[in-house]
């Protein structure tokens, strides 16, 4: 195998033994050739190295963390389908549960970034002056430090 790669890649069967070894390192243009032969893409040679692990959380249905937040009444319920850990979080995710009997509906600002994708039903959320019917499908982005809630 290593003769056929050699005679292919057009790279000698000492050079080729030593980059397999990690005696040498190859440039790009080595291992363009030496891919082809080989019949493998770069990004395959590539695929496990420097590769960063740990960042995916997978949160199954129905144990998501129920949030608590001050001046939410009866009836609306806020969930995070993620636990992040630390005083900063630069994202922050929540399912929001809202059925009939909610009192009331209060108003947040915070930093940050706010997503909201609508999956029943319909509502209007206000951000600011401005309130946006949502329907399922609709999605909406808006800065935390706006003053935002749902309004109907």
């Amino acid at each position: 195998m290593l003769a056929q790669v050699s005679e292919q890649a057009n790279v000698s069967r000492s050079m080729l033994s030593k980059i397999e070894s990690g005696q040498i390192m190859a440039g790009l243009d080595n291992l363009v050739r030496i891919a082809r032969p080989l019949g493998v893409s770069m990004s395959m040679l590539f695929q496990n190295y420097d590769v960063p692990s740990g960042a995916a959380q997978l949160i199954k249905r129905d144990s998501s963390m129920e949030v608590v937040r001050r001046g939410i009444k009866s009836g609306h319920t806020d969930k995070r389908p993620t636990y992040d850990q630390g005083p900063d979080k630069r994202f922050e995710r929540f399912l929001i549960e809202v059925d009939e009997q909610s009192e009331s509906f209060p108003t947040f600002e915070h930093s940050g970034t706010e997503f909201i994708h609508m999956l029943e039903r319909t509502m209007e959320y206000r951000q600011g002056n401005t309130v946006d019917v949502l329907e399922p499908g609709d999605s909406l982005t808006f800065e935390g430090q706006i003053l935002h809630g749902l309004q109907n």
